[in-house]
Order: C-alpha cells, then sequence, then structure tokens
C-alpha cells in the first residue's frame, strides 16, 4: 500500500511541480534569452505539449493507484470521489489545450509565420493572443484544481 500512495503523490507532484517550473521558469527564460520571440514561441510549444503528456499519463496513475488503494485500504473504490473527479477535469482541460487550443494556434502560427511581422489588428494575430489568453487560463486552472485534489489526498490518508 505504500507503493501505491507514493505512485499517487509522485504523479501529482510531477504535474503540478512541471506546471509551476514551465510558467515560473522556463516560459519566461525562454522569451528573455532566445534572440526572437518565433524561437521561443517554437520551445515553448514543444515543452508544453511534453508537460500535457506529463499531465495526462500523471493523471491516469494518479486515479488508477488512487482507486486500488482506495479498494485495499477501505474496501471501496468511489470513482465519483470528490479528488477523482478534480482528476478527471485536470486531465479534460489538458486534453482541451492539447488537441484543441494548441493545434489551432498551431494552424494559426503557421499560416503567420513570423508573429511579430504580423499586424495586431490581423484577425490571425487577434485569434491567436484570444488562444494564447485561454491556454494560459487552463494551465492556471489545472494548477489550482491539482492542489485541491492534492490536498484533499492529503487529508483523506491521515
Amino acid at each position: 500500500m505504500t507503493a501505491l500512495r507514493f505512485l499517487m503523490f509522485l504523479s501529482l507532484v510531477v504535474w503540478l511541480g512541471g506546471i509551476v517550473f514551465f510558467g515560473a521558469v522556463v516560459a519566461p527564460t525562454l522569451f528573455s534569452t532566445l534572440p526572437s520571440r518565433q524561437l521561443a514561441g517554437a520551445v515553448v510549444t514543444r515543452s508544453l505539449s511534453a508537460l500535457h503528456w506529463i499531465g495526462i499519463v500523471s493523471g491516469i496513475v494518479f486515479a488508477a493507484t488512487s482507486m486500488a488503494y482506495s479498494r485495499l485500504a477501505f474496501g471501496s473504490t468511489n470513482v465519483f470521489a470528490a479528488r477523482h473527479l478534480l482528476i478527471y477535469a485536470m486531465v479534460a482541460l489538458t486534453l482541451i489545450s492539447q488537441f484543441g487550443i494548441a493545434a489551432r494556434m498551431e494552424t494559426l502560427r503557421t499560416d503567420m509565420g513570423v508573429i511579430d511581422d504580423v499586424a495586431p489588428t490581423d484577425a490571425r494575430r487577434i485569434a491567436f493572443n484570444r488562444l494564447h489568453h485561454w491556454s494560459t487560463r487552463i494551465e492556471m486552472s489545472v494548477l489550482v484544481l491539482g492542489l485541491a485534489a492534492l490536498f484533499l489526498t492529503v487529508r483523506r490518508l491521515q
């Protein structure tokens, strides 16, 4: 059972730590040190995609180990426990970000070429900026939901 608890916490720590590190260190560092915003954006896009896959796998690992732990420790598995619902929402938001928002942003980025050369009033750039704003909101929502899931998990295991 210790291994299950370890995997539960590890999956959340990796996912949440990745989000915090990406937002607080990776993205700002890339945009302040690389020679162009275009290059920084390309690296951020690839890094965010990797973070999304880490999140999807982490969510699956958390749900599976949490349900197994509940079955062994408490004799029942509640797939609708609050911590599980939070994880499901996190995975859903991550999937929307990866396959909806990021995919549409990439299409716009390809269509525009160098984004900084496109007028701020261009419909494609406005759409890109709007999607970027939603991407940021979704990542923040995933972080907040993850912190709530972590709190509920810690509280449940005391």
